[in-house]
């Protein structure tokens, strides 16, 4: 589309204007081709017609879409010229209160007079890492795009700052060190960034004054390298300056002040180490008092030098060398006050006793007098002699001024020398950043030396501007492949040739200094002769014959040449050298030694001249101009070597006014600064340049249907934009943007807006019809009505007449009459239909109604059985549910109840084995009684064979001797003698061996008593604890009482109910077993009372053999019929016993009336004893027997209950069968054990009773009848347990029938559990493992029970809650629980905290042991490994957060157990036991917080890293209210190295998933619910700071919509709260600040009302970010309208009075206090198992 299409009505034109530089006007007719004048009127209502040229070739410049007013980057306008540049710089400093604006590649900023809170650490730390363009412009966005770009590229970078006196350059370049000092923190102990920092109040207090323009003035160039090692942190700076003016020394003009040092030395006079440089005011000092002004406002020269000092010590510069400084300083002053005389005409002196001569020779240490006499003499060398010739006052003070300005510049060179020396880098550095702090074009009145040197910088710096600026617009081209094409632009290499070239002004200013005589005018002469015909770029002022003027880049500038060959020269007497070089001040002697010509620079140190004409050789030193042209040689060299960066500093008004706009001055300065060239030249171009994205969601509306529907949206673009705008040369296509033609954004918005207009117009008339129709209607309506009443009344008043009025009233009468008539019949007979129908319809109504009743009735019964049937199987599955909490807890609780019995039965197993073992010995003892009976039995054969032997022996002799019985008579009296003799002996015999008997019998008597005794002592103690097992039987039965009212506590152990069902699943499948065990015990019971039964017949039995075999032959019928047979066949034991006794005791009697028959026959005598003998040991091998059978009985039934009490631990509800089994076993084993014992005692009063008396027998029978009389005694009480315990065995199996019954049930519920617990496979899997292995280890402890049944019964242990392991088992401990460790194993997420409770149970054991030297190294591994874990893993969320929570866990453990009263009364008893008994570990607790708090901030730092790059793209950038298009196309054009591949785009979904991984981290590994909240609480916090810093910072952000896409965005946040159920800890708190700057978005912002609601709602945000916020305010539409100044100060005069922060941008670094809350555990320690996963095999459970 043609430029000239655009003029047509109501677009709107710049017109020049000579107060305002350019006025706006708008169209009132559309200009057409050939018309000489535009018809215009200006915004004040004020009508012109504005003249154009015949051919239209200079129309006045269009203005801007308003749409595109105010945007960051000018080159962004779709119209680039002068006005349009002027009013965008205006509307954003006047309006917006924003002082920078891109122009390309330039930042253009403006003084604004007044402190911003725009340069804080955290705008620093907000634009670290952005690319240029993603925030508004700032000087810190320039430092980092060259920061990155070093970084990126490893390519050195430049800053180049520039402007006139008073824009800001100083201020500029140190905000740009600032920023490079806090990016780049080394971290290293010499604060080499506050060294450079520190260089900077230096550098202004030697070389910065106060001017008309700028009270902080440069009066120097500076370039600053800032040298970076290859991990790009600073280690070092250079400083490089130029043209130092040193005429301020000694010159000064009104209302301007000297360099700052000498005002900061005088207002610290008084202080004592300045006492001896005898300064006083700066009012007294002439070169400081010569401006008239001493002071500056708002500035403390005192505090100032105080800085200046603090400075010098921080960069390392002592004290003597600052004293040195200070004195040559002080001397200059004083130099100043040397009071020059005229002597005449043509002399002039200076008095010796000069007070102010002498300080400053005794301060420096030169002669006072050569001192005098050289400031008035001057020497002249000629060829024969050398003449001293007097000069004149004038000559004498310039003379004087002179060496002033050369002791200054050399005292400026030396502390720059000394800074840089300072900050100079040992190596060579890896890349550098140089900061440019350069003067600005400049023009002036009278313009001189110092103002042509300036000038000619700025030429060669525009020059290579130029030349950067066409590099990268090919760049640009070439990337998108648009052909380039050459741009006609202003050349200034013939201005630069004019000034440097061959022969050019400085060569010919040389040359005239080489001449002693040369003189201005002839210099000018010279140019005049040269240049003004030859060069269109030089002219001569039409007025003046002293000037010249050169036509630079930016204006026509006049030179005054008076004073450019002197200020060239720079020269000084050599006499005054000499002075100066021979002082005993070694400082100033410096100064002046003899140095070589220099050959190449590192940079420019002003240096002072020597004399124009040396004495010896004449050589000339180099001039002052060929100095600064080779200084310059070199800074473009670098700048040439490095990739550039401006920053052009622009003054907006004379008066230093805060944010007044002079466009006059201002656009002066665009002129000088580049900028306007900068426009110019993307002008010609394509300066418009937008993405296809950003087109297609800006210009969708111009689009038709089927564009809108291609799903490449590139394509769209061309289609659209070929359709839309014919000429195909006003744009272009690249690969990422479309290029515009100046204009054509405008025209494009121009379309856009006519769309809206038109569619706005077309919605309004179809509305305002609808509105109007319907209102046209309802007065249709009205009227047809009102004309419906007018027409019946008029035609009645035409109808009327008397006659008609009576006819009519007549029949009236009659009508009323035979209505009534009619109506009273009607009613008759709707009455009677009435109440009939009512009567049936109100009884169908009580009937339905009955029947409903009934029906209600029936279903309230029904719902009440039914209800009550519900009620019941609900009370029935929640009595199941306890039953089961309560079996579970049962088997925890009466586990270590029976595992005392346990103790207990052990004890009493001793006990029996004692009680074995004295039987065994008495076993023994009869053992050898039986030994002996057998020797007197063999004895007593022996004696019977001789005696036989005899008999036959005599016989023979009988019958041999018959014959000879006369013969043989003597013979047969002798034999009779010696038989009678020989009966004698053997009776002898007998009586000794019956006496011997008697004693081994008493001997056996007494130790049977002793036995009794013992057994009388156990039986006691049997008793006892028979007594104690029934105190703990109603114990048990008072606990279960109590437990049973504890079932609401039974829903705290639901989570071990899950774990334990697998358990009980096992435990379940015992039971059967047991019950078949317990039946088989049962059975054993029953056949040992049979077998003791038959015991009894057999001892029966057998008392009657010995009895008959007592009684022998004689009258042994008699005595077996005389007993009392109905004895031997009483079923009771103890009966039959008695019985057998006194059987016994008649037979005794019997054989004693026998023993005389007896004795009376030797032979009888023997056989009957031997028959005693046998007999007694036949019984005593028949009780041995006996004796053994009862043991191996005791021993089975031990084994028994044993093993029954080993596999009976899981199911501690059969423990009172179990006991009582154990106490039928002991009733037992004391019946059989005085059954034995009786045996024992009756076959001894057996024993003895053959030789006692009757009295003995009887006491003995009362004895028996009171021991029968206990025993019947016993036997009730034994047959009573036994009922009991039938009785309770039946409890006990409707119990087990129950138990069945919850296990199936709980079986089921298992099963749904794995059912729906399938989505953890890989826990379940490795759980399913660890039943395996259990499985498999409780078999081969099941086997190994069971072999060692035999041996040794199993003795269960009770666990104290500790973990032993040995010393050196310490490291591996710490490496697989702390250093190995996985926090996404199964095993450390069954319990929350078990890595941390197996550590304390660890700690506990060392406390047990009381062993210090253990526990401090086992505390200081802990601490060490988790240490080492948390380094190790800096960036792991999951690793984190899992040891934040088990330090936090173990921190919770030492403060539960550690016995203090604040936090052991949550513990229960068990607990309490488990507390530390010997150390204190407080102070190990005090380190466990200071490392969870470690742990906390490092996992907080490692979120925000994460959290951070997702904050702005998904809460500002992406448009999460879809349709609602809240961003405006900037059309800002990158740095080409700025510019990244689009990464992937986040969203507010993102930020939702990183809170949702953070919550579940910790969440999943046991993290206090206070503490997850704080974590939260804290990311939220980042959330809202950094959107609100963004939006501060960022004024495309700042609109209505936007405003809507982060209130919607918040809303997602609240949801997620609510999702995780932690909205009540107010965390939104933190976000209060981001919703009010969401509501301040989208409120009305135009009345009063407006302006007091925004006061009163905007709490949470501070004056300045609410001004800052409503400045900032960007429409995003047309219809959208600016906030205005007035509003803006409305609510500035609100909150004038509100207190609070003054900061811009919220601190998003803020860390929150986290606080860790005392959380006890319910975790029972001797309950917790150490999973085997954990490889952990040397922990042993204690």
């Amino acid at each position: 589309m043609a430029l000239a299409e655009l003029y047509t009505k109501y677009n709107r034109v710049w017109i020049p204007d000579s107060q305002e530089v350019w006025k706006s006007a708008e169209i009132l007719r559309d200009y057409r081709s050939g018309d000489s004048e535009l018809e215009l009127q200006l915004e004040d209502g004020t009508e012109l017609k504005y003249p154009l040229d015949s051919e239209g070739t200079h129309l006045p410049h269009l203005r801007n879409p308003d749409i595109l007013v105010g945007e960051n980057d000018l080159t962004a306008l779709s119209y680039l010229h002068e006005p349009a540049v002027l009013h965008n710089l205006r509307v954003r400093f006047v309006e917006s209160k924003i002082i920078y604006t891109y122009c390309g590649i330039i930042l253009v900023a403006v003084n604004p007079y007044k402190q911003l809170p725009v340069y804080g650490d955290a705008v620093i730390h907000a634009y670290s890492g952005q690319n240029m363009g993603d925030m508004d412009p700032h000087i810190f966005a320039v430092a980092e795009e060259a920061y990155k770009q070093m970084a990126r590229n490893n390519k050195n970078q430049s800053i180049i700052v520039s402007g006139e006196s008073g824009a800001g350059k100083t201020v500029s370049a140190r905000y740009t060190m600032r920023y490079f000092a806090v990016v780049s923190k080394s971290g290293s102990n010499t604060h080499v960034e506050d060294k450079v920092l520190a260089s900077n109040p230096i550098t202004e207090a030697i070389g910065n004054a106060k001017t008309t323009r700028n009270d902080n003035s440069s009066r120097f160039g500076k370039y600053t390298e800032i040298s970076f090692d290859g991990r790009y942190q600073i280690i070092g700076a250079n400083m490089r300056t130029y043209l130092l003016e040193k005429s301020r020394v000694v010159f000064l003009s009104e209302n301007e002040r000297n360099y700052h040092i000498f005002y900061q030395m005088c207002a610290s006079a008084d202080q004592p180490e300045f006492k001896h440089l005898r300064l006083t005011s700066a009012d007294e000092f002439r070169y400081t008092s010569m401006g008239g002004q001493t002071n500056i406002d708002g500035v403390d020269d005192r505090a100032d030098m105080a800085e200046t000092r603090r400075t010098f010590s921080l960069l390392g510069l002592k004290e003597d060398f600052q004293m040195s400084v200070f004195k040559v300083l002080a001397a200059i002053l004083h130099l100043g006050n040397v009071e020059i005389r005229a002597v005449g005409g043509d002399k002039s002196s200076v008095s010796s006793s000069d007070r102010h001569l002498a300080v400053f020779s005794e301060l420096l240490g030169v002669s006072g007098e050569d001192l005098c006499r050289w400031l008035c003499h001057r020497r002249i060398v000629l060829v024969a002699e050398t003449v001293v010739k007097p000069v004149s006052r004038e000559h004498a003070a310039n003379a004087r001024d002179a060496l002033a300005k050369q002791i200054y510049a050399h005292l400026f060179a030396r502390v720059i020398h000394s800074i840089n020396a300072a900050l100079r880098v040992p190596g060579k550095p890896h890349a550098f950043i140089g900061v440019l702090d350069i003067y600005g074009f400049e023009t002036f009145e009278i313009n001189s030396f110092e103002q042509f040197c300036i000038n000619y910088a700025n030429e060669k710096l525009q020059q290579q501007f130029n030349l950067h600026v066409f590099k990268l617009e090919q760049e640009e081209y070439m990337k998108e492949d648009i052909p380039w094409t050459l741009i006609d632009f202003y050349d200034n290499q013939p201005v630069i040739d004019l000034i440097e070239a061959k022969m050019g002004i400085l060569d010919l200013l040389d040359e005239e200094c080489l001449f002693p005589q040369g003189t201005d005018q002839n210099w000018l002469q010279k140019l005049y002769n040269n240049y003004l015909d030859q060069n269109a770029l030089f002219e001569k002022p039409r007025m003046s014959n002293q000037a010249f003027v050169i036509q630079h880049f930016a204006d026509k500038v006049e030179y005054q040449c008076r004073g450019f060959l002197e200020k060239n020269r720079d020269t000084m007497y050599e006499e005054l050298v000499d002075i100066m070089r021979g002082s005993k001040f070694s400082l100033l002697a410096s100064f002046f030694q003899e140095e070589e010509l220099p050959t190449g620079f590192k940079g420019i140190k002003v240096r002072a001249a020597r004399p124009g004409l040396k004495p010896t050789n004449k050589q000339l030193k180099t001039t002052v101009g060929n100095k600064f042209r080779s200084s310059l040689y070199l800074l473009m060299e670098t700048l040439n070597a490095t990739t550039p960066h401006y920053v052009r500093c622009i003054k907006p008004n004379e008066e230093k006014m805060p944010f007044e706009y002079d466009s006059k001055r201002v656009v002066q300065q665009l002129r000088a600064c580049g900028v306007l060239e900068t426009i110019h030249i993307s002008a010609q171009s394509y300066p418009s340049r937008w993405t296809y994205i950003e087109f297609y969601s800006r210009y969708s509306i111009l689009m038709t249907q089927l564009e809108a529907e291609l799903n490449d949206k590139k394509h769209t673009c061309k289609t659209v934009l070929q359709r839309l705008i014919q000429d195909s040369d006003q744009y272009k296509f690249g690969r990422t943007k479309i290029f515009f033609r100046a204009g054509q954004v405008a025209y494009l918005e121009k379309l856009r807006s006519d769309r809206l207009r038109g569619a706005c117009v077309s919605i309004q008339k179809r509305v305002r019809g609808w509105s109007q129709r319907r209102k046209f209607l309802r007065m249709r309506d009205a009227a047809v009505i009102i004309q419906q009443y007018v027409r019946g009344q008029k035609t009645i008043r035409q109808a009327v007449t008397a006659a008609t009025l009576k006819r009519a009233w007549a029949a009236m009468v009659f009508q009323k009459h035979c209505r009534g008539f009619l109506v009273r019949r009607v009613f008759r007979l709707v009455l009677v239909a009435t109440v009939t129908i009512q009567a049936f319809t109100r009884g169908w109504l009580a009937r339905r109604h009955y029947k409903k009743m009934v029906a209600e009735q029936k279903a309230l019964v029904l719902q009440k059985y039914a209800r009550a049937w519900l009620a019941r199987r609900r009370f029935q599955a929640v009595r199941r549910l306890v039953v089961n909490v309560q079996l579970s807890y049962r088997v925890q609780h009466l586990r270590k109840k029976l595992e005392e019995q346990n103790k207990e039965n052990n004890g009493l197993l001793e006990r029996l084995t004692g009680l074995s073992s004295t039987h065994a010995h008495d076993v023994e003892k009869l053992h050898r009684l039986e030994a002996e009976l057998s020797r007197s039995a063999n004895e007593k054969t022996s004696l019977e064979e001789r005696e036989k032997k005899s008999k036959e022996d005599a016989n023979q002799v009988i019958v041999q001797l018959q014959a000879q019985n006369r013969s043989l008579e003597q013979q047969k009296q002798d034999m009779e003698k010696k038989l009678s003799d020989s009966a004698k002996e053997m009776k002898d015999n007998f009586d000794e061996l019956k006496k011997k008997l008697r004693e081994d019998l008493e001997r056996e008597e007494r130790q049977r008593r002793i036995a009794e005794n013992n057994f009388e002592i156990q039986k006691e103690d049997y008793d006892g604890q028979v007594e104690a097992l029934k105190e703990e039987n109603r114990r048990l039965r008072e606990e279960k009482i109590v437990l049973q009212q504890q079932v609401e506590e039974g829903n705290q152990a639901n989570g071990d109910l899950q774990t334990q069902v697998v358990q009980l699943t096992k435990h379940a499948k015992v039971i059967p077993e047991l019950r078949k065990e317990i039946h088989s015990l049962q059975l054993q019971r029953d056949d040992l009372d049979r077998k003791m039964r038959g015991q009894t017949r057999d001892v029966r039995e057998k008392m009657r053999e010995v009895t008959r075999q007592l009684l022998g032959g004689v009258q042994e019928e008699e005595s077996i019929s005389s007993l009392n047979e109905k004895d031997f066949e009483q079923p009771n034991e103890d009966e039959d016993l008695l019985s057998a006794f006194n059987d016994l005791r008649k037979a005794t009697r019997t054989v004693e009336t026998h023993a005389q028959a007896r004795t009376e026959s030797h032979t009888s005598q023997v056989e009957g004893l031997a028959f005693e003998v046998e007999h007694l040991r036949s019984e005593n091998s028949q009780l041995q027997t006996l004796f053994q059978q009862e043991n191996s009985v005791k021993d089975s039934i031990s084994l028994e209950v044993t093993r029954l009490a080993c596999e009976n631990m899981v199911l501690p509800q059969l423990r009172q069968q179990v006991s009582e089994l154990q106490r039928q076993k002991v009733e037992l084993e004391a019946r059989l054990n005085a059954q034995g014992t009786e045996l024992k005692e009756k076959m001894d009063e057996i024993s003895n009773d053959l030789h006692s008396t009757l009295n003995e027998e009887v006491s003995q029978r009362r004895l028996l009848e009171l021991q029968r009389a206990d025993w019947e005694r016993e036997k009730e009480e034994l047959e009573g347990r036994v009922e009991d315990v039938e009785e309770e065995n039946l409890q006990l199996k409707k119990q087990h029938q129950a138990d069945s019954e919850a296990k199936s049930r709980m079986r089921q519920e298992a099963s749904r559990l794995i059912a729906e617990n399938m989505d953890f496979e890989e826990q379940m899997d490795a759980k399913d493992l660890m039943v395996r292995k259990l499985q498999k280890q409780i078999k081969d402890l099941r086997a190994s029970e069971i072999a060692n049944q035999i041996s040794a019964p199993a003795v269960p242990k009770e666990y104290l809650g500790m973990l032993e392991y040995k010393r050196d088992d310490e490291p591996r401990l710490i490496q697989n629980i702390i250093l190995d460790l996985k926090p996404r194993g199964v095993a450390v997420n069954m319990i929350p905290g078990l890595t941390a409770h197996i550590l304390f149970m660890c700690v506990r054991h060392t406390d047990y042991l009381n062993d210090d030297g253990k526990l401090k190294s086992l505390m200081n591994g802990i601490i060490g490994g988790i240490k080492q874990v948390v380094m190790d893993h800096q960036e792991d969320i999951e690793m984190l957060s899992f040891w934040l929570s088990n330090t936090y866990h173990l921190l919770n453990c030492l403060k539960q157990y550690s016995g203090e009263e604040e936090f052991v009364k949550h513990n229960s008893p068990r607990q309490n036991k488990n507390c530390l008994q010997n150390f204190d570990l407080s102070e190990h607790r005090q380190v466990f917080s200071d490392l969870a708090i470690r742990i906390y901030h490092q996992f907080v730092t490692i979120m925000e890293k994460t959290l951070t790059p997702m904050i702005v793209p998904g809460m500002l950038e992406h448009e999460s209210l879809q349709g609602i298009s809240s961003m405006k196309p900037t059309g800002f054009r990158k740095r080409s190295a700025s510019v990244y591949e689009d990464a992937e785009g986040h969203t507010v979904s993102s930020i939702l998933q990183q809170l949702g991984h953070v919550h579940g981290a910790l969440s999943q590994h046991g993290a206090h619910p206070e503490l997850v909240m704080q974590v939260v609480k804290q990311q939220l916090f980042l959330v809202g700071a950094a959107t609100l810093n963004s939006i501060l910072l960022r004024k495309d952000m700042c609109s209505c919509r936007k405003g809507m896409q982060i209130r919607c965005n918040i809303s997602y946040l609240e949801e997620w709260l609510k999702e995780k159920e932690i909205q009540h800890f107010n965390a939104m708190d933190t976000m209060a600040p981001l919703s009010q700057a969401a509501w301040l978005l989208q409120v009305n912002k135009s009345t009063d009302e407006d302006a007091k609601e925004i006061s009163e709602k905007c709490t949470e945000l501070n004056p300045v970010q609410i001004v800052k916020i409503l400045n900032s305010y960007t429409p995003i539409d047309d219809f959208e309208k600016r906030v205005a100044p007035s509003f803006v100060r409305k609510v500035q005069s609100l909150l004038q009075d509100r207190r609070g922060s003054t900061q811009l941008m919220l601190d998003a670094q803020y860390r929150f206090q986290v606080t860790f809350p005392f959380s006890p555990s319910p975790q029972a320690l001797e309950l917790i198992q150490v999973p085997s996963s954990l490889k952990l095999p040397f922990l042993i459970r204690v």
